[in-house]
């Protein structure tokens, strides 16, 4: 399976529904306590691509989409439009956003993360999917340029920095970013007539592991 790097339509995503998933393996005991384990490391997103659609030249795009990358066969990035940056919803990226490492003087590639908190707890999530020329990056507080002092794959979500940062130098970035996924089924059904009475066909989509 081939990933391509490009997204499906943000005009017919946007009004999708969907969110994280987790797996959670829970065994109840004789004394009426439970425990409770994941196999997952990650949580993974699934989505409903059909409830974004609107008229038949949306559902044209969305077949064609289909067909082009054969089904499920290839991966291809999607817009949630519910967390898509590294910033909250209502403020614009800033580099000093998110932590994504301590500089040690001899590292110069970092991964790009998102670290989801509340209350104690904590979940760090890898982007590997950063939008292009969105990402910015800070060491210890000052801004970097693109292209100058760092560079960008956006294939992977790797910085790769002209020097390595200085140890003990806090190091941050903001970035937009999609979440890669491929259809999750191999057919989609829908007839004009139903179309057009407002009934949307059933298009799951879920995340993929890089």
């Amino acid at each position: 399976m081939a990933f391509h790097e490009v997204r499906f339509p943000a005009g017919l995503s946007f009004g999708s529904v969907g969110g994280p998933e987790r797996r959670t393996e829970i065994v109840a005991l004789q004394n009426g306590h439970e425990e409770r384990n994941t196999p997952w490391a990650h949580s993974r997103r699934r989505y409903d691509a059909g409830v974004g659609l609107r008229s038949l030249d949306d559902l044209e795009a969305l077949v064609a989409f289909f067909e082009a990358r054969r089904g499920q066969l290839h991966g291809f990035r999607w817009k949630d439009w519910s967390d898509f940056k590294s910033a909250p919803a209502t403020r614009a990226v800033s580099a000093l956003d998110q932590v994504i490492g301590l500089g040690d003087g001899r590292q110069a590639v970092w991964p790009l993360v998102k670290t989801y908190r509340s209350g104690p707890g904590s979940y760090l999530r890898p982007i590997a999917k950063p939008v292009p020329g969105t990402v910015l990056v800070a060491v210890a507080d000052d801004p970097l340029v693109e292209g100058v002092d760092f560079t960008v794959d956006p294939a992977t979500g790797e910085v790769l920095f002209d020097h390595p940062p200085a140890p003990l130098t806090q190091i941050t970035a903001g970035f937009e970013f999609d979440v890669p996924v491929r259809f999750d089924t191999d057919r989609i059904q829908v007839s004009v007539a139903s179309f057009q009475a407002g009934e949307a066909p059933d298009v799951p989509v879920v995340e993929i592991r890089l």
